[in-house]
């Protein structure tokens, strides 16, 4: 099959031919019919940031059909349209079995034994998958815990950004948050997740959101996306900009979605009474927050404010991607307008870099139904 294998880092993707494993056990064969590309995907081809060896497959927005089943596989059928998830739970440890999918003790469990023929591979050896994904290629081999079934009226480019851009910006608003009708949000990163962090606000009744971003065609994003009040961060203070919109309450919640220390500083500082920030976005290993907790510099202590990290919204996605599927054929949740182009699988790298220069939510790499 094609694919989009990345040898190392800074490297441009190289579209050539991998061998790809029949499924076996637990493993589910999905022939991808669309596939997005994520920041995170750009954070591991810049950094190769999260610790992934090289050459790998990246690509973890996936939405396809089932070709192929393991013969221990028992939710999912062949013909069936999924969705893929980052998210690696074993369903066997103490998390999963509570439904924190995401504190899985054992997500290395989901791998295949070391010692067997690896899912991927071409003439040189080995190729890693992203997670256990591997959306960019035609074919992706995956675990059954990773995926599931959605309704086939789902359009696939919509589907996919379901997976990362969605369950992470709307998980950190639904789950980790709880924002509730009323309250105040600042959304700082109108990418995709930041655009689905503000539609879920407004979907929760948040009656003050605020997108702060620096490019002028994100910003008239998120208020298509349901923002109140934007702020480009570039032009304005966005500390006292948030204070004249709150008159000087702050906001009750703060998302960060991207990792960088000003950013989420500046959230800090925007937060009323009990307010907290979240941290959403990558970060760069060894990065450092700054905190000044004493009251003469900082209200965290007096006002009760916090700061928590959010990995993938805090998602049980057996749940949440039927959930969203739903919101979005209710006409509800717009997925339509996140889908900035549809590309082929050879246009990666120029894709890449329009992501990396801003201005595009996701560019979605499409394939044709296999015959």
């Amino acid at each position: 099959m094609r694919a989009a294998v990345l040898r190392g880092i800074g490297e441009k993707f190289e579209i050539t031919e991998v061998t790809i494993a029949e499924p076996q056990d637990h493993e589910v064969l999905v022939d991808v019919r669309a596939s997005g590309l994520c920041h995170s995907d750009l954070y591991v081809v810049q950094t190769g940031g999260m610790g992934f060896g090289m050459p790998i497959l990246l690509g973890h927005e996936i939405a396809g059909v089932v070709a192929a089943v393991g013969s221990a596989v028992s939710r999912l059928r062949v013909g069936d349209h999924v969705v893929a998830a980052a998210l690696q739970p074993c369903g066997r440890c103490r998390a999963c079995l509570n439904g924190r999918l995401w504190a899985c003790a054992n997500p290395g469990a989901l791998d295949r034994d070391p010692e067997a023929t690896p899912r991927l591979c071409d003439e040189t050896g080995s190729i890693g998958q992203l997670q256990g994904l591997g959306g960019f290629a035609e074919q992706a081999l995956i675990h059954e815990n990773q995926l599931v079934a959605i309704d086939p009226a789902m359009p696939f480019e919509q589907a996919a950004v379901i997976g990362c851009a969605v369950v992470t910006g709307g998980g950190a608003v639904f789950n980790v948050a709880k924002v509730q009708p009323g309250q105040s949000v600042a959304v700082f990163g109108c990418g995709g997740v930041g655009l689905n962090a503000i539609q879920t606000a407004a979907l929760a009744g948040a009656t003050r959101v605020i997108g702060v971003d620096i490019q002028s065609e994100k910003l008239a994003m998120a208020t298509r996306f349901g923002a109140t009040d934007t702020i480009d961060s570039s032009r304005v203070d966005v500390v006292e900009a948030i204070g004249e919109l709150t008159a000087s309450e702050g906001v009750d919640h703060a998302f960060v979605m991207a990792g960088a220390p000003a950013l989420a500083e500046a959230a800090v500082q925007v937060l009323g009474f009990d307010g907290t920030v979240y941290l959403v976005g990558a970060t760069a290993a060894g990065t450092e927050l700054a905190l000044r907790t004493s009251p003469a510099e900082s209200p965290i202590l007096p006002k009760q404010q916090g700061i928590r990290g959010s990995w993938l919204g805090s998602s049980n996605f057996y749940h949440d991607i039927p959930m969203y599927v739903d919101l979005y054929l209710a006409g509800r949740l717009n997925l339509d307008d996140l889908v900035s182009r549809t590309i082929a699988l050879d246009e990666i790298n120029e894709a890449c870099e329009a992501l990396e220069h801003g201005g595009v939510a996701r560019s979605v790499i499409t394939f044709p139904a296999r015959s």
